[in-house]
Formats: structure tokens, sequence, C-alpha cells
């Protein structure tokens, strides 16, 4: 019996968002780096389901999260406990950066010409985050320097190779251990990747197995560096992960060619000079500037 099967039934929560929600340019992201096997994101013109198993104490819980009210979020939780309900949900609040600070990000940073009509499109534009810092590194990992679409089939694989089956039809994503267990060689075969790359996301799996921490309460003053030590790991990597993992709000990723495409700019020492200005909030202009090139909503014919 999975966990979820074993625990209590479906418990129904609304998560109310701190300001204004627009959440098109979010169910975007989110359904844009959507790992089949590990989460599902159904998109309809009113909104978005999204489902995955949450970690949990004692097992994972099947989550699925209601986006599309203007001010916040509907949250499913089946299997489990009750009493450990307050740490999923805190834990959605987080990666859906509910609890943002929108009016004085958005006071900040209209100031500026190039995100003035930015801010205006979309106030209270949030971060997606991380469901799990080591999961999001890895995904990173496979994502360097391919599309989308590529990046989620090896992670799929990977996923379909050495997650957990759950309920729902979805996996968990493997722990730093039990990648850390597989040969890089095995790991190549599996996800069909790259040696170099496979050997990259074996090192991270040792080290993430051997404590390194890469959640929102790590000291990234350490992190960074011993990141930036492992194969294949540079950094882009390395400030993609503080934005997302870390949920520093004044991470920024001046190497990103999207980023220095939509600025104008041909180098990333440029584009750093240009956002020093953007302080402390450098990473909500990045959503913005992304969002814009990537995640906005065209509205539809009337």
């Amino acid at each position: 019996m999975s966990p979820a099967e074993a625990g209590e039934p479906d418990r129904m929560y609304v998560l109310a968002a701190a300001g204004p929600f627009p959440w098109q340019p979010l169910v975007r992201s989110l359904a844009a780096h959507a790992v089949p096997g590990l989460e599902t994101v159904e998109v309809t013109p009113s909104g978005a389901v999204l489902t995955r198993l949450w970690p949990a104490p004692g097992g994972p819980v099947l989550a699925q999260i209601g986006i599309g009210a203007p001010d916040g979020v509907s949250v499913s939780l089946n299997g489990g406990r009750q009493e450990n309900d307050a740490g999923c949900l805190g834990a959605v609040r987080s990666w859906l950066d509910l609890d943002a600070d929108t009016h004085a990000v958005d006071t900040a940073l209209a100031g500026f010409p190039r995100l003035a009509p930015l801010v205006e499109r979309y106030p209270g534009l949030r971060i997606p985050g991380s469901v799990d810092g080591f999961e999001t590194a890895v995904l990173t990992v496979l994502g360097q320097q391919v599309s989308l679409a590529a990046a989620r089939t090896f992670a799929a694989r990977l996923v379909a190779a050495y997650g957990t089956a759950g309920p729902g039809g979805l996996r968990t994503f493997p722990a730093p251990g039990e990648l850390a267990a597989v040969a890089p060689a095995d790991l190549q075969a599996a996800v069909r990747i790259t040696g170099a790359r496979a050997g990259s996301i074996h090192a991270l799996a040792e080290a993430a197995a051997g404590g390194l921490e890469l959640g929102r309460h790590s000291d990234w003053q350490a992190v960074r560096p011993a990141l930036l030590a492992l194969p294949g790991i540079g950094p882009w990597t390395a400030d993609y992960l503080e934005v997302r993992a870390a949920g520093d709000r004044d991470a920024f990723i001046p190497g990103d060619l999207v980023l220095r495409r939509a600025l104008g700019v041909a180098t990333a020492k440029e584009a750093s000079r240009l956002a020093e200005d953007w302080r402390p909030w450098r990473a909500y202009a990045l959503f913005h500037l992304w969002t814009e090139a990537a995640y906005d909503i065209v509205p539809a014919p009337a």
C-alpha cells in the first residue's frame, strides 16, 4: 500500500497570496519545466491544476494545487497525516512565492524605465521556487545548454529509472544517496546523456549525500563555492540555484543569454552593472524580463 493510500483522505485548503497574484506567468513557467512522471500541469483558460508527490514525514503526499484565482491557490492533500499538513502547506507557499512583498518590489522596480511597463502588466509577479533543492539542482544540470523539451525528456528518463512509484501514476524524485549509488556509466545509459553530464550529476549526488544542503535555509556563502568545485557546474548554474533553491530575491544571473538579449547587452559584466540599481530585488527584475521573453500571455482576439 502506498503512503498516500495508507494515510488520511483528501484535505482541502485555501492559501491566500499577499498582494496581487498574476498566476498566468507562474503557471506558464511551471508548465514549461514540468517533468513527465514527476508532476503534471493541466492548463485551462481559467487556471491550472498542478499535481505531484510532496515530501512529508512518513512518506510523500499526493498534492493537487489549483491556480487561477487572483488572490491565492487551493491545495488538496491526499495521504499522510493531517498533523503534517502545516509543513506541506508552508512549503507550497514558499514554492509559489505567495508571501512576496509585492508592494515593496513593485514600487522599487516601477521606477526604472526598462521595468516599469513589465511591472504595470504583471504587478505582484512571483518567482517559482523549489520543492526540493537537490531535485532542482539535478534538473538544472540536465537542462544545461539544451532545449526545455530535451531537458524534460532527460529528467523523465531519470525519474522513470530511479524514482519510486507512488499514487496518481507519479514517482518521487530519487534521493541524493540513491543517485550517488548509481555508477556514472549506468546513469549515462539510462538517461541517455553524455558521460560528462552523468559525471556531473553523480558528483552532485555524492556531495548532497555527504551533507551539502541546497535549501532555502542553507549557508549559500559556503554552498556556492562547493557547487562551483563540482565538475560541470559553473556560474550560471550556481546563480540559478541561488534564485530558485535558495530563494535569494537579490540573486541574479548576469550570464544568462535570454536576459542579456532582453537588456540589449553583450556581456555578463554589462548586465550586472545595469542591474546594480535594482537591488535588493534583482531576482524579480530577472523574472519580469524572462516573462516578457518567454512566459507572457498574449490576449485572445475579442
